[in-house]
């Protein structure tokens, strides 16, 4: 007789580790998505998942490096992504042209960076957002607890809503703070 055990962890990850990102993002079949920065490729393959082909994935990466291990990401997951290689301060994308910007904070990139360079990222989303379109900045805070103990974290990023609010985005908010993430959520105005 064999007897089969089953063990119930709750320390164990989920399946997919990208569940709650893709989930905040709120991307769908169909939708327009640049994603700034890239601090984790697999992180943004999942995302560019959920856009299918009837919609469009673009990363726009600082260097040729980060550029490649995107390109695999994509591979590895059987997803498209359209990346370029450009300052993350000059969006080589077209007007109107996304639905959903996400700007990558989880490595602290943007935090670290000099604030007319945030002021010019922030305007570079809002330019190429449709009317209407949302941009989301996913950064890291502190862990606390158990998960402080098991897992090694970035430093916690800056708060961007006030370069957000400053630069024209409305209903800036915190939409969530979970597993060592935090995300923040703003809105180009319809005019």
């Amino acid at each position: 007789m064999t007897v089969c055990r089953m063990f119930l962890n709750p320390f164990r990850r989920r399946e997919n580790p990208y569940t709650l990102v893709v989930g905040m993002t709120g991307v769908k079949m169909g939708d327009r998505v640049v994603h700034v920065g890239c601090a984790d490729a697999a992180q943004l393959a999942a995302i560019a998942s959920k856009v299918g082909l009837s919609g469009r994935a673009a990363a726009i990466v600082p260097d040729p490096e980060t550029g490649g291990r995107v390109e695999r990401a994509a591979s590895q997951a059987g997803v498209l992504i359209e990346v370029t290689v450009s300052p993350l301060t000059r969006l080589p994308l077209e007007d109107a042209a996304f639905d959903v910007a996400i700007v990558d904070d989880t490595g602290s990139g943007f935090s670290r960076m000099a604030a007319a360079d945030k002021r010019a990222i922030v305007r570079e989303t809002l330019r190429v957002l449709r009317a209407g379109g949302r941009v989301m900045v996913i950064g890291s805070t502190t862990r606390t607890g158990i998960g402080a103990k098991l897992q090694r974290s970035s430093a916690p990023s800056s708060d961007p809503a006030p370069a957000l609010q400053a630069d024209g985005y409305r209903a800036v908010r915190v939409l969530a703070e979970r597993e060592g993430l935090i995300f923040h959520e703003g809105i180009k105005p319809r005019d």
